[in-house]
């Protein structure tokens, strides 16, 4: 019984660990320290305009999250967004106006960098859920290191063949 007691014990402690861990429930005014205590090391941080500051917490190249908890230059979290969806790509992504520390900043290193022939420049790609569904997202950089264009698409490694398709 005492064995069952300590393995429940174990359990609830780790859930209440993963879940102070989530940046996504951290509070709005807490400190960079209580930020750092529950989230632990972000996986990168850069500075923002004011004296703020960004830490970033990516789940790349394995996962599909990135979270970014802003501080303001008292170092108190003032906003904390997950930018993996479609809508925060339409509503933030500033073609011809991005440049490579602005992708940085917010979406952290890509998973993978390609090139394709139909474009001069190097295309950086990151992974996302979309209702479940594992998605891409594709921002194209332009030799300059000025974003160009963007675009998501399905993540083929993920979805199962077709019936007769080998």
């Amino acid at each position: 019984m005492r064995g069952l007691f300590l393995a429940t014990a174990a359990l609830a402690a780790g859930l209440l660990a993963g879940c102070a861990s989530e940046p996504t429930r951290l509070p709005l005014g807490v400190s960079r320290a209580e930020a750092l205590q529950r989230l632990g090391a972000p996986t990168a941080t850069y500075p923002l305009a004011g004296g703020g500051e960004r830490l970033q917490y990516s789940r790349q190249p394995a996962g599909f999250d990135v979270n970014n908890v802003d501080l303001d230059a008292t170092g108190r979290v003032v906003a904390v967004s997950s930018v993996m969806s479609d809508a925060w790509f339409d509503r933030e992504i500033r073609v011809d106006a991005w440049r490579v520390p602005d992708v940085l900043r917010t979406f952290g290193p890509p998973e993978q960098v390609t090139r394709v022939f139909s474009f001069q420049g190097d295309v950086w790609q990151w992974r996302y859920l979309q209702l479940n569904s594992p998605r891409l997202l594709f921002i194209y950089i332009d030799p300059q290191g000025v974003v160009r264009r963007y675009h998501t698409g399905d993540d083929l490694r993920f979805v199962p063949p077709s019936p007769g398709r080998n």
